[in-house]
C-alpha cells in the first residue's frame, strides 16, 4: 500500500530512495534546508533495519533487533535533540560496562576517557597483573601510533600479542558488537577507529546507550512527523523501479523528474537501480558480502539481572550468544530478556531449533542464578544480511554515483563499520554535499 503525505510533484525537487537511518536522515536534512522532497520506501514502515516490528504489544511491542549506541555517536544524538527527541529520557546511559555474569569483564567509570580507562583497567582484580599491564600497553602502543593500522590487518592479527583471556574476553565481543565480524575475519583499521572515538574521546564518548522505548520512536517516527509538517511527499510500500536521465537533464524516477537523488537503499537495491549509469560502483556494492544476526526474545517472569546489559561466555561449539539484555530495566516489560547471536553465519548452517536450544541452554546455565522461572521463547528473528562484513582492504562503494546521484547507507565508504552513526553521518554527508544550484531555497 502507498502512503502519500502531502504536496504535488515538482521537477525541482529532490528524491531519496529509501527510508531507513541514512535515507531519513537526508530527508529531514533537505527539508530543513528548505529543499522539496519526495521520499519512497519500499517496504510498508520506515527505519529499515532498527524499528519496532509488529506483534506482543502487551510487552510494549518488539523491535526487530537489539541495536547499541554509544556516546561516541554525535550525529545521531544530534539528529535526535534537533526533532525534539531527547536521548535522555529515551536513551538508558551508563560507563562501559563489558562485564559478565560473575562479575569479571572490563568496567570504566565516569570522566575523562584516558584515567577511565586506566583505572577501570587496573581495577580488574579478576585479571592477573600481567593481563592488565598488557592491555595497557597495547592500549598505549594504538595511541601513539594514532590508532592507525595497515589496512590488511585484522583484528585477531593486531592483538595476537595479548593473553587468551583478554582477546576472548574483551576484544572478541568489543569486537563481534561494533563490527558484528569475528576478531580473525575483521578490519583492524576500522576497530581501531571505533576505540579511538569510543574508549580515547572525550568523556562520555565511551558511555553505553541503551534505547528505552521501541527504535522507531527514537528517529522514525520523529522524522516522519517532520516531514509531514513540512508536506513532504512520502511513499511507504512503494519501490522504484527504474531511475534514467535522459539527455543528461533531470533525473528521472519512475518516470517523475528530479533535480537530484540521494539513494539510500541497501547495496543490493541501489546497484539495480543504478547498475546501467555506474558499473563500476554497481559492481563495488554487489560484492560486498554480509553478516548475519539472530535475536531471540525470551520471558523468564520475575528476572532481573544485575546489570541492563550482560556478556555471556561465547564459542563456536554450543554456546551462540555474546550479549543478553534486560529490557524490564530499560522499558519496563517485566521478565523480558533478549539474547543477541552475532556474527551468526554457522549458526545458521545449523537447525534454528538447535540454536534456539544451545541458546537456552546457555541462558540457564551462565544465568540461573538470575533466573526467577523458567525461560520462554517468544520470538526468533534472523537477518542474514545485517550488517556489510567488515573485512581487511575492504572496498566501499564511495557516496558519488554520478552528477546529482549521490549514495547513502551505513555501506558507503567511510570511517565506521555498519552501526547507526554509520547511516546517519552517510544521510546527513549525501544532503549536505548537494550543490546549492540544484535547487533555489525557499
Amino acid at each position: 500500500m502507498v502512503e502519500t503525505i502531502g504536496a504535488p510533484h515538482d521537477p525541482s525537487s529532490i528524491a531519496v530512495i529509501g527510508a531507513g537511518w541514512a535515507g531519513l536522515a537526508a530527508a529531514v536534512e533537505l527539508v530543513d534546508a528548505g529543499h522539496k522532497v519526495t521520499l519512497f520506501e519500499m517496504a510498508g514502515h520506515a527505519g529499515g533495519r532498527a524499528r519496532q516490528v509488529p506483534g506482543h504489544e502487551a510487552l510494549g511491542g518488539l523491535d526487530n533487533g537489539q541495536h547499541i549506541l554509544i556516546g561516541a555517536y554525535v550525529q545521531t544524538l544530534a539528529l535526535m535533540r534537533r526533532l525534539g527527541v531527547d536521548p535522555d529520557s529515551v536513551l538508558w546511559r551508563s560507563p562501559l560496562r563489558l562485564v559478565y555474569a560473575d562479575g569479571s569483564g572490563l568496567k570504566l567509570e565516569s570522566g575523562p576517557a584516558i584515567p577511565a580507562f586506566v583505572r577501570g583497567v587496573i581495577g580488574q582484580r579478576q585479571w592477573p597483573w600481567r593481563d592488565r599491564l598488557a592491555l595497557l600497553s597495547a592500549a598505549v602502543g594504538w595511541r601513539l601510533r594514532g590508532f592507525r593500522c595497515s589496512a590488511s590487518l585484522s583484528v585477531a592479527e593486531l592483538t595476537a600479542g595479548l593473553p587468551s583471556r583478554l582477546r576472548r574476553t574483551v576484544i572478541d565481543p568489543l569486537c563481534v558488537a561494533a563490527l558484528n565480524t569475528p576478531s580473525e575475519q575483521a578490519s583492524a583499521a576500522v576497530f581501531l577507529r571505533i576505540l579511538r572515538d569510543a574508549l580515547f574521546a572525550g568523556p562520555g564518548a565511551a558511555d553505553l546507550l541503551l534505547p528505552r522505548q521501541r527504535l522507531s520512536a527514537l528517529l522514525p517516527a520523529p522524522v516522519l512527523a517532520r516531514l509531514a509538517e513540512a508536506g513532504t511527499d512520502v511513499r511507504l510500500g512503494q519501490r522504484v523501479r527504474e531511475l534514467t536521465q535522459p539527455d543528461a537533464g533531470d533525473w528521472l524516477v519512475d518516470g517523475q523528474a528530479f533535480s537530484a537523488v540521494i539513494v539510500a537503499a541497501t547495496s543490493t537495491e541501489a546497484a539495480r537501480l543504478v547498475g546501467a549509469i555506474n558499473p563500476q560502483w554497481a559492481a563495488i556494492a554487489t560484492a560486498l558480502r554480509f553478516e548475519p544476526i539472530i535475536t531471540l526474545s525470551v520471558r523468564s517472569k520475575g528476572t532481573r539481572l544485575p546489570l541492563p546489559m550482560l556478556a555471556l561466555h561465547a564459542d563456536q561449539t554450543n554456546r551462540p550468544v555474546q550479549f543478553v539484555f534486560d529490557q524490564g530495566q530499560l522499558d519496563g516489560a517485566d521478565g523480558l530478556l533478549t539474547l543477541v547471536i552475532s556474527g551468526a553465519a554457522p549458526w545458521l548452517e545449523r537447525s534454528m531449533e538447535s540454536t534456539v536450544a544451545m541458546a537456552l541452554d546457555q541462558l540457564r546455565d551462565q544465568l540461573g542464578s538470575h533466573l526467577r522461572s523458567a525461560p520462554e521463547l517468544l520470538q526468533v528473528l534472523t537477518d542474514k544480511r545485517a550488517t556489510f562484513r567488515c573485512t581487511p582492504d575492504l572496498q566501499r562503494p564511495p557516496m558519488r554515483i554520478a552528477d546529482g546521484l549521490l549514495a547513502a547507507g551505513d555501506y558507503i565508504e567511510g570511517p565506521y563499520p555498519a552501526t547507526l552513526e554509520g547511516a546517519v553521518r552517510s544521510g546527513l554527508t549525501a544532503a549536505r554535499a548537494l550543490p546549492s544550484k540544484v535547487m533555489p531555497r525557499r
